[in-house]
């Protein structure tokens, strides 16, 4: 299987053209421990380890076994890998909300400069809710645009690069929206390739969550010309202002699990650009 990029690079802080080599320390290969094979540069979590080896999966999925011993790093640190004592070895990898493997003794990462723009404070929340733990494995910021009106002049202010990509996320970007003119108009610069604006069809992100979640057989139309968080919260009968309504919708989420596919996939996509080799 192909190998990931590797997410946490190399030591770069010291100013010594020949710098004095890392003992390697002992590391019990517990489940959710995330490390790298120097040989192959192949980084992920492990999710079993027995006598034959330690088996790891990357964010995207793939698996590889490798043998116990040294050859891997934590950090850019070395490590010899070893089996966990029987009372350290849980049964079964935990899971971060995303569904990825939860990352233990993992150290903040520094941020990267690529970064990942919503439109606004709700989206922002339920991503960091459902994806916070994988943004800071991997070092992604999270912000809002606070409307898709002035795309064209922050993607300008934001100067994408190589090194410097940019995700951004749009609601309602349906064929002949004004938000898929922006996008394109954004998309087609001379920056485009550094640049992916994607989107869900929902009228706002209260949307992207399964209304089963809610007690609901479905979120209800509201007519145009009708303020759509008002119209909503009247047709359901809640009582409630639209802030203290998403709260109630945002506390009801507890995974991936409870998000629209068509949501999902669209942050899950953003994350792989901005993470990709060319802007680690």
């Amino acid at each position: 299987m192909s190998s990931s990029s590797d997410r946490y690079g190399r030591d770069v802080l010291t100013s010594s053209p020949h710098p004095k080599r890392r003992a390697s320390v002992e590391q019990p290969a517990e489940t959710g421990l995330v490390v790298e094979d120097v040989q192959s540069g192949f980084c992920g979590a492990v999710v079993e380890c027995d006598k034959h080896g330690v088996t790891l999966e990357d964010r995207h999925g793939k698996l590889r076994s490798f043998p116990l011993g040294p050859g891997f790093w934590i950090d850019g640190a070395p490590v010899t890998l070893v089996r966990p004592t029987a009372a350290s070895a849980p049964t079964a990898p935990a899971r971060s909300a995303s569904g990825s493997v939860t990352v233990l003794n993992h150290r903040a990462r520094t941020a990267r400069e690529s970064r990942i723009y919503v439109e606004g404070k709700h989206d922002a929340e339920l991503v960091e809710k459902v994806w916070g733990h994988d943004l800071r494995v991997e070092g992604v910021v999270v912000e809002e645009l606070g409307g898709a009106d002035d795309l064209a002049a922050i993607v300008d202010e934001f100067a994408p690069g190589p090194q410097r990509r940019l995700g951004v996320m749009l609601d309602h970007l349906v064929a002949g929206s004004k938000e898929t003119r922006l996008a394109q108009q954004v998309t087609g610069g001379p920056s485009g390739e550094h640049v992916l604006v994607l989107g869900h069809p929902y009228v706002d992100v209260w949307q992207a969550v399964r209304p089963s979640v809610l007690g609901l057989r479905e979120w209800p139309d509201v007519p145009k010309g009708v303020p759509w968080k008002e119209g909503v919260l009247e047709r359901i009968g809640w009582a409630e202002e639209p802030p203290a309504a998403w709260q109630r919708i945002l506390a009801s989420v507890r995974s991936y699990t409870d998000l629209e596919p068509s949501f999902l996939g669209r942050v899950e996509e953003l994350i792989d650009f901005v993470t990709a080799p060319s802007s680690a």
